[in-house]
Order: C-alpha cells, then structure tokens, then sequence
C-alpha cells in the first residue's frame, strides 16, 4: 500500500469505519519521532533481558512493551512525543480525547520469516505460516485448557513503520471489515451477561467461528507504508503477519502501539 503525502481528510474516518482501518500519509512529525526512535528499537534487539522475545526460530522478535516510552511517547531525551495527524485522528475524529501511550510494541521481521521454532507445535506453525496467525488483540489463554478471554480493551491499534519493506517482506496484514464480524459474534456471545462480568467469559467458540467466517468473507489486505507514514486500526479487526517472500536481507521493523483510552470499559471497546 503507496505512503501518499496527504493530510488528515475525512475519509480516514470512513475506511476506517468501514474497512477497519486507515493509512495516513506522509507526515512530517511522524518522520522526525521515527528517525529518533529506530536506534533505540534497534537497540533493544540485543538487551539480553529481551532475548525472551525472539520467535519462529529467530525470524521475528515480538517485543511486547519493549520502548521504555513514557506516556506521551517519549524516550527519555532521545525520542520526542507523539504528535502528527494520526495522532490528531485517534484524539478528535475517534473522540478519544487525551490519554497515554502504553509502551511500545517493537516488532521486527527477519529474512526467512516464520521457521518453526521451539514454541510452536505442527498446528501453531501451520496457522502463521498458511493463515498469517490471524488474530484479534487482547483475547488472551487465560482459562482452563487454554480457553479465550477478554484481557484487554484497546481503542485501537497505531503502527509506525521504522523502515521501509515491501508487501513481500512479512507485510502487517488486516482483513477487510472483520471488525463488524467479531462484533457481531461478541455482541451474540455476551448476550444478558452484565458487562462487569465479560471478563469472565469464555468467547473461544464465538471467536473461532468467527474468524473462520473472516477468513471465507473478508479480504486480506498488507499493508507496508514507508517511513513518516502511520495506519491506525480499529480494535477488532482481525490481523496478522505475511510470510517474507523476497531476496532482501533488511528486516521490518514496526513500533505498535494500543492505548487504553476506555478506563478498562469493555461496552466502550465491543461499541467503538
């Protein structure tokens, strides 16, 4: 997907609405805080109290919360805080308001990406590597026989591209309009269950089903902007990572983040 010099319009809203998410275009503060950023996500790839990250035999470093950014973005005195006009889109046309940055995601995909590593059995590998490990965050294994529940509540998704890499080079992959159809399957299996208790549920199956039903409806769309650019995805959507088809030897690096603007309010994050 081209990285287009474009500002903020209001058919950001609208694909985001509709398809789940939206790509902005090249912005100048977006370029400043990621030229700041990369040597600090670089570096992390050699902390040894990170080394727990690497998976798929090495080929990709998850990096969950890996920046030691503060709450406006900002690393110490080495990175500025957040600001352009993805960050303008999640405060005002997402009526988010303020809130704080978790800390960031660095993910990098290597060359070679997914081998089998020590962590997956033949299923799990399998999945990555023919349906991209497509997932919905924050529905964590966190009951008896590795059962689903709710974990978190994102407002949404903000991808920062660290470099540029083609589609062919473990691209971020979403499935068009599948936030409607985990929605609606959630909506079903929370049906009369006071929202204070959905944490407690087991939405495996609605889950399972569901994404199924992305996977024979919903096209799969990567997305690879370049650097300045930003895509903003909505909490729903069904996502994942392709497998790297190309002779490059640079890998992708992306810095995710996915603030909780919701105080936790699980009606506000299965309505956004």
């Amino acid at each position: 997907m081209p990285c287009r010099d474009a500002p903020f319009m209001p058919d950001h809203l609208r694909e985001y609405r509709e398809d789940g998410w939206t790509v902005f275009g090249h912005d100048p503060a977006v370029e400043t805080w990621v030229r700041a950023c990369a040597p600090v996500a670089r570096g992390v790839l050699n902390d040894p109290a990170l080394a727990h990250w690497y998976r798929c035999d090495e080929t990709w470093f998850a990096g969950v919360n890996a920046l030691s950014n503060d709450g406006r973005g900002a690393v110490a005195d080495r990175v500025p805080p957040l600001s352009g006009v993805a960050v303008a889109f999640a405060r005002k046309a997402l009526g988010l308001g303020a809130f704080e940055w978790d800390r960031g995601q660095v993910s990098v995909v290597f060359p070679g990406y997914p081998r089998h590593g020590d962590e997956d059995t033949e299923a799990s590998f399998r999945f990555r590597r023919d349906r991209l490990a497509a997932h919905v965050d924050g529905l964590e294994r966190m009951m008896p026989d590795r059962r689903r529940k709710l974990s978190e509540t994102h407002s949404f998704l903000l991808g920062l591209p660290l470099g540029d890499a083609g589609v062919d080079e473990g691209a971020f992959v979403v499935w068009r309009g599948s936030h409607e159809v985990m929605r609606a399957a959630f909506r079903s299996a929370l049906d009369g269950v006071d929202p204070a208790d959905w944490r407690d549920v087991d939405v495996t199956d609605a889950y399972v089903a569901a994404r199924r039903a992305c996977f024979d409806t919903c096209e799969p769309v990567p997305i690879a902007p370049g650097v300045g650019c930003a895509y903003v995805m909505h909490p729903l959507a069904l996502h994942g990572v392709a497998p790297w088809a190309s002779e490059r030897v640079e890998p992708r690096m992306v810095t995710y983040f996915r603030p909780d603007a919701f105080g936790g309010d699980p009606v506000r994050w299965l309505t956004a």
